[in-house]
C-alpha cells in the first residue's frame, strides 16, 4: 500500500499539488489524468519514492514496480534476458549455478568437485524455491506477449532500440508482479507511466487483460483511452489550474459522465450566481449614492462577494500549444538519397540495402515490426548513426529537422531556453520566446532543467525546435507520444498542412491518415511500394 500525506509538489513556484492525501490499496486500479505539464509525471514519480516531495510524506509497504516514462539502465552491457530475470534475483542464480557446473565438470580433485556439487545444489535448491524453470517460463511468456523475441532476449541491452529496452524493463516489472501466477496476485504495486509506448496492438492487447486482472494496486499515466477504459476502477484527475486533485471512485466510462455533469454544474451555478451579485451589486452602487443607505448599500456589496467566493473555483480551460510545422527552406527536386544502407549490432544484421530517395515535398512512412530497424533508419538519415554500408548522400539545399522519439535531440541537464538556443541559433531572442510562449512555455519555467520535464512537455520542447528550423526534410519518430488528446490534433493538424517531405515512423494510425503518404518503406527488407489503405491496418501492428 502507498500513502502520502500532506502532499505537497512543486515546478519551480508553480503549485502542482498542495496539501493532499493519497491512498492506493491492494486492488486499486487507478487512471491518473490530466494535461501535459499538470504534473502526473512528478507525481508518479514521488509516489514511487524515485523523487523528494516539496512537502509531506510518502510511505511504501510490500513489494513496488515503477516503469518511468524514460528508463534508463545504467548497465547496459547486461543481457535482455537476464535484466527480465533479475526482477527476481533469478539471473545471478542462474549464472553461480553454470560457474559450479563448470566446476563440476573440470575439477580433478575429490574434495573440490564434492564442495562444487554441495554448492551446485544449494544454488538449485535456492533457484526451485523461487520459481526455478517454471519461472524463467513465464519470464519469456511475459517478454514473447510484449513483443520480444527470443533473439533479442540474448542481446545486450547496449544493441537495442530505446523502444526495445523499455519493453524489456515493462518485462522485468510485469514478471516481478506475476510471482504467484499469471494475473499478478503476488501484492506487487504498480506505478506505471505510459507502459503502451513502444508496444504494438497485440501487445497492447495483452497487456490490457494482465493489468485487469492484477490484484496488487495500479496507478497508471496513459493516453490510450481503451486501456483506461477496460482497465481502471477510479480515476485520479490532477488540474493544473487549481493544483488539485480530484479524486472519482468509478471506472473511466462513468468518471468521463461524472466530470461532465461536474462542470456543467459549475457552469451553471456560477451563471446564476454571477447574475445574482451583478444584481447585487448595480443596486448596492444605486443606494452608495445616498448617504442614509450607506451601510445598506456596503452590505449588498458584500453579500455579493460572498455569493461569488463560495463558488467552485472556475476551471480555466485548458491551453494549447499552437504546433506549426516550419515553412520548408527552398531546395532541390530530391533533398536526400539513402543508397545500400546496412546496419548491424554485432553480429544481429538490423537491416541490409535499403535505398530510397526523398523528393521535394514527398510523404514517407516506414512501417514493419517492432525491432526491424525503423528508429535506426531515421537515425542514419539524420546523421546521428552511420551506416555499416551504403550512403546518405545530402541534395540541393537540403536542411534536416530531425524528432526522436527518446527525445536524443534535447540536452536534458540544460534548460529550456539553452535547448531552444542550441536547436535555433540564428533565431532572436524576442522571436524564441514567443515561440516557446506558443507551445506553453514562459516565465521560470524557461529555466527549468529539459531532463525534469514530463514526456508531453518534452514532446513539445523538442517539436518547437523543428518550427524554427526551416527545415524542408522532417525525419518524425513516433511524434505524437505522450501528447494529450488536445496536443496531439495540434500535431496532426500541422502534419496535414506541412509542404516539406516527410519520413514518418508511428504506431498511430491518425498520424498516418493526416500525412496522407505517398509511399511506404517496409523494413527489414527495404521494399518500397506505393501507399494504399491496405498499409493502415499494419500501422498498430508494426
Amino acid at each position: 500500500m502507498i500513502t502520502a500525506t500532506g502532499l505537497q509538489l512543486r515546478a519551480g513556484s508553480r503549485i502542482l499539488l498542495d496539501d493532499t492525501t493519497l491512498r492506493v490499496q491492494p486492488g486499486d486500479r487507478i487512471g491518473l489524468v490530466g494535461r501535459n505539464g499538470a504534473g502526473k509525471t512528478t507525481t508518479l514519480k514521488v509516489l514511487a519514492g524515485e523523487g523528494e516531495p516539496y512537502a509531506g510524506e510518502v510511505t511504501l509497504s510490500g513489494e513496488l514496480g515503477y516503469l518511468p516514462q524514460d528508463p534508463r539502465e545504467g548497465d547496459l552491457s547486461v543481457l535482455a534476458k537476464d535484466r527480465v530475470l533479475s526482477a527476481r534475483g533469478l539471473d545471478k542464480i542462474l549464472r553461480d549455478m553454470e560457474k559450479a557446473q563448470t566446476a563440476m565438470a573440470e575439477l580433478v580433485d575429490d574434495r573440490e568437485r564434492d564442495k562444487a556439487v554441495r554448492k551446485y545444489g544449494r544454488l538449485e535448491e535456492r533457484f526451485s524455491s523461487l520459481g526455478g524453470y517454471a519461472a524463467e517460463s513465464e519470464a519469456a511468456r511475459i517478454c514473447a506477449n510484449l513483443g520480444l523475441e527470443e533473439r533479442i532476449l540474448g542481446q545486450q541491452l547496449a544493441t537495442l532500440s530505446g523502444g526495445q529496452r523499455r519493453r524489456v524493463e515493462l518485462a522485468r516489472i510485469l514478471f516481478a508482479a506475476s510471482e504467484a501466477g499469471a494475473g499478478g496476485k503476488s501484492g506487487t504495486m504498480l506505478l506505471l507511466d505510459e507502459p503502451t509506448n513502444h508496444l504494438d496492438a497485440d501487445s497492447i492487447s495483452w497487456l490490457r487483460g494482465f493489468l485487469k486482472a492484477h490484484e496488487g494496486g495500479l496507478v497508471v499515466i496513459s493516453h490510450d483511452v481503451e486501456l483506461l477504459d477496460e482497465v481502471v476502477n477510479k480515476v485520479w484527475f490532477l488540474d493544473a489550474t487549481r493544483g488539485e486533485l480530484d479524486g472519482y471512485n468509478m471506472n473511466w466510462k462513468r468518471y468521463q459522465e461524472a466530470r461532465a455533469t461536474d462542470e456543467k454544474r459549475r457552469r451553471r451555478e456560477r451563471a446564476n450566481a454571477e447574475k445574482k451579485a451583478s444584481a447585487l451589486q448595480q443596486q448596492a452602487a444605486k443606494l452608495g449614492a445616498k448617504a442614509t443607505k450607506a451601510v445598506a448599500a456596503k452590505n449588498m456589496a458584500r453579500r455579493a462577494e460572498e455569493m461569488l467566493s463560495n463558488l467552485d473555483e472556475e476551471r480555466q480551460a485548458d491551453k494549447v500549444a499552437k504546433i506549426t510545422f516550419p515553412a520548408p527552406a527552398p531546395c532541390g527536386r530530391t533533398p536526400l538519397t539513402a543508397e545500400g544502407l546496412s546496419k548491424s549490432y554485432g553480429s544481429l544484421e538490423i537491416f541490409t540495402g535499403v535505398d530510397l530517395a526523398i523528393d521535394r515535398g514527398s510523404k514517407v512512412v516506414v512501417l514493419g515490426l517492432n525491432g526491424a530497424g525503423k528508429t535506426t533508419l531515421l537515425r542514419l538519415l539524420g546523421g546521428m548513426e552511420k551506416a555499416d554500408t551504403g550512403e546518405v548522400v545530402a541534395g540541393h539545399g537540403l536542411r534536416l529537422g530531425y524528432y526522436a522519439q527518446e527525445h536524443e535531440t534535447l540536452d536534458h541537464d540544460a534548460s529550456v531556453w539553452e535547448n531552444i538556443r542550441h536547436l535555433a541559433p540564428d533565431t532572436g531572442a524576442q522571436e524564441l520566446r514567443t515561440l516557446l510562449g506558443s507551445f506553453l512555455f514562459s516565465g521560470e519555467q524557461l529555466d527549468q532543467p529539459a531532463g525534469t520535464l514530463s514526456g508531453g512537455e518534452k514532446t513539445r520542447l523538442a517539436l518547437a525546435g523543428l518550427v524554427s528550423s526551416a527545415a524542408n526534410v522532417l525525419l518524425l519518430d513516433e511524434p505524437t507520444n505522450n501528447l494529450d488528446p488536445a496536443s496531439r490534433e495540434q500535431v496532426l493538424d500541422a502534419l496535414r498542412s506541412y509542404t516539406g517531405a516527410v519520413v514518418l515512423v508511428t504506431h498511430d494510425p491518425g498520424a498516418v491518415e493526416a500525412l496522407e503518404p505517398e509511399r511506404v518503406i517496409l523494413l527489414p527488407d527495404g521494399t518500397e511500394d506505393h501507399w494504399s489503405e491496405d498499409y493502415l491496418e499494419l500501422v498498430q501492428l508494426a
